[in-house]
C-alpha cells in the first residue's frame, strides 16, 4: 500500500468530515467549527456489547460516506397501510410529487434522476396531507436520508422562524452526514435554515431559535425541548428518528428518544426508519409511531446461484497462505476481497501477501471510519487490488470489479456455529450486478469442515473441492 498517498487519503476525510455542513443553509461556519470541535467525544462509550463486532453506528457512517450515489437493489418493497381500503399511490419522477420549484431543483442537483424503489412508495405517503405517520425498513443507498430530508423541507413554512421539524440521529456523525443531505437539497431554498442540536454546539440560555430544521443527538435535542427551552415541542410538524437500529443498540437513546416522542403534537408526523426491523426494533417502533403506514424491503433474493463456490484443504495457517499464493499463480484476478476472523490474522496476511508483492489494502475495526471510507476509495479506485478484512466490510459495500471473495476463515458466531447471514453476506460482495462470482473456502481443521457442512445444508448449495481441472472456468470467472 503506497503510504503516502494513503495517508493523504484519510487527512482529505478527516478534512471533508470536519466541514460538513453549515449551521444554516446559507453557510455558519465560526458556529460550526465550536460545534465540531465539542462534540467529537459526544460518541464516548457508546460501543454495543459484543466489542468483537463492528460497531452499528460506525459501520451505518461507513455505508454514508462511501455512497455517493443509490444501490439499484432488487429487493421489492412490501406495504402495509394504516388504512387497506386507501388506494396505494407511487410515484415514478419527482415531477409527480408537486415540490416547490426550488426543492426540485435541488433534488436534480443532487443526482437524483428518478426516485428509488422505497422512495416511489414512500414520499407520497411522507407528503400527504393529512400528513401519515411511517416506519420504513431502508438499508443505506436505499435514498431513504434524501426521501425524509424531502418531506422535512416540504412540509416548512419558512415564513415562521421558530423549529418545526425534527430529526434524531444515533451519533454525532451520523446527525452531521444529515445535514449534509439538508444543506445540499436546500441549496436553492435559503429562507430554510438549520441547527445541530449537539454538546459541542452550546447556546446562551434564553436563545430563541429561528432555524426551521434541527437534527441532533438524543441527549442534547431532550435538553434542548425541557431544560434549555430552546425548542418548543408543542411546534414540530414532523418528527423523524433515523437509525432507530442503532439508536436502541445505544445506551439510553431508546428512553431518551420515546421521552421525545412523549412531548410532540397528536398532529406531529412521525417517520422512524431502520436497516433491520428485529423484534426489539419492532417494539421500539410500535411505541414511538402510532398507526403507521409501514414499508418493508422483502428479503433480497439469496444471489448465490450467480457465485460458484469451492473450498481449499489446508492444514494450517501458513498452509492456507501457501493455496492462495497458488491460486494466485494460477489465474488471473481483477479484484478479490479477503475475510479473516480476527484482526491478528487479517494484519498477518496482508503483511505476507505485500511481501509477495501483491497491491494489499488492509481494513479492521480498529481503524476510523474516515481512515476505513479512504481505503474503501483506494480499493474501488483499482489503486489495491486486494482488500484484506475482517467482517467490518461484509455488509452493504459493492465494488463492480470483485470477482473473487476468499473466506480465509469460515465465519462462526460466538458459540462457534456456523453464522449463515456473515456468509452470505461476504460471498454477496461478488456476483454482484448480474455478473458471475468466484467464492473459494480455506478448510484447515475437521471443525471447519463441520462448519463448511453446515453452511451448505443451510442453502441448500453445493460447495465443490477445487481441483486443477475446475482452473480453467475459474480463470473465466475471475477474470
Amino acid at each position: 500500500m503506497a503510504s503516502d498517498s494513503w495517508a493523504q487519503a484519510v487527512d482529505e476525510q478527516e478534512a471533508a468530515a470536519e466541514s460538513i455542513g453549515s449551521l444554516k443553509i446559507n453557510e455558519k461556519d465560526d458556529q460550526l467549527k465550536a460545534a465540531a470541535n465539542g462534540a467529537k467525544t459526544e460518541g464516548n462509550g457508546e460501543k454495543t456489547e459484543d466489542e468483537d463486532k463492528d460497531d452499528k453506528a460506525a459501520q451505518s457512517l461507513l455505508n454514508k460516506l462511501i455512497r455517493s450515489n443509490l444501490v439499484d437493489t432488487s429487493s421489492q418493497v412490501e406495504v402495509l397501510q394504516r388504512d387497506p381500503s386507501s388506494p396505494l399511490y407511487s410515484v415514478k419522477s419527482f415531477e409527480e410529487l408537486r415540490l416547490k420549484p426550488q426543492l426540485l431543483q435541488g433534488v436534480y442537483a443532487m443526482g437524483f434522476n428518478r426516485p428509488s424503489k422505497i422512495q416511489e412508495t414512500a414520499l407520497p405517503m411522507m407528503l400527504a396531507e393529512p400528513p401519515q405517520n411511517l416506519i420504513a425498513q431502508s438499508q443505506s443507498g436505499t435514498g431513504k436520508t434524501a426521501a425524509f430530508v424531502l418531506a422535512m423541507l416540504s412540509h416548512v413554512d419558512p415564513e415562521n422562524k421558530w423549529p418545526q421539524c425534527l430529526c434524531v440521529s444515533p451519533t454525532y456523525e451520523l446527525a452531521l452526514q444529515t445535514g449534509k443531505v439538508i444543506e445540499q437539497m436546500g441549496k436553492f431554498y435559503p429562507e430554510v435554515q438549520l441547527v445541530y442540536a449537539i454538546r459541542g454546539n452550546k447556546l446562551e440560555r434564553g436563545t430563541r431559535l429561528q432555524e426551521q430544521i434541527v437534527i441532533g443527538t438524543p441527549g442534547t435535542v431532550m435538553d434542548w425541548c425541557q431544560k434549555l427551552k430552546f425548542i418548543d415541542p408543542r411546534k414540530i410538524k414532523v418528527f423523524v428518528l433515523d437509525e432507530a437500529d442503532v439508536m436502541i443498540a445505544t445506551q439510553g437513546h431508546q428512553d431518551q428518544s420515546i421521552r421525545i416522542q412523549r412531548m410532540l403534537p397528536k398532529t406531529c408526523q412521525m417517520l422512524l426508519f431502520s436497516a433491520t426491523f428485529e423484534d426489539t426494533v419492532w417494539n421500539f417502533a410500535k411505541r414511538i409511531v402510532p398507526d403507521p403506514n409501514i414499508i418493508k424491503l422483502k428479503r433480497e433474493e439469496e444471489t448465490l446461484d450467480t457465485i460458484k463456490q469451492y473450498y481449499v484443504i489446508c492444514n494450517s495457517k501458513e498452509e492456507k497462505f501457501q493455496a492462495l499464493c497458488n491460486i494466485y499463480g494460477a489465474i488471473t484476478i481483477a479484484q478479490a476481497m479477503i475475510f479473516c476472523h480476527t484482526r491478528k490474522t487479517a494484519g498477518w496476511l496482508a503483511g505476507e501477501l505485500s511481501r509477495e508483492g501483491h497491491q494489499v489494502a488492509l481494513l479492521s475495526g480498529e481503524m476510523q471510519v474516515e481512515q476505513r471510507a479512504a481505503v474503501i476509495e483506494r480499493f474501488r479506485d483499482g489503486k489495491e487490488k486486494v482488500l484484506v478484512t475482517t467482517n467490518v466490510c461484509a455488509r452493504g459495500i459493492d465494488v463492480e470489479q470483485v470477482s473473487v471473495v476468499i473466506n480465509f476463515d469460515l465465519p462462526v458466531d460466538k458459540d462457534g456455529n456456523p453464522d449463515n447471514e456473515t456468509y452470505l453476506h461476504r460471498i454477496g460482495r461478488t456476483g454482484r450486478f448480474g455478473k458471475r462470482g468466484l467464492a473459494i473456502n480455506m478448510v484447515d481443521s475437521r471443525f471447519s469442515m463441520n462448519i463448511l457442512n453446515r453452511i451448505q445444508e443451510h442453502f441448500n448449495k453445493k460447495i465443490e473441492k477445487l481441483d486443477t481441472d475446475d482452473l480453467d472456468e475459474i480463470e473465466k470467472i475471475a477474470n
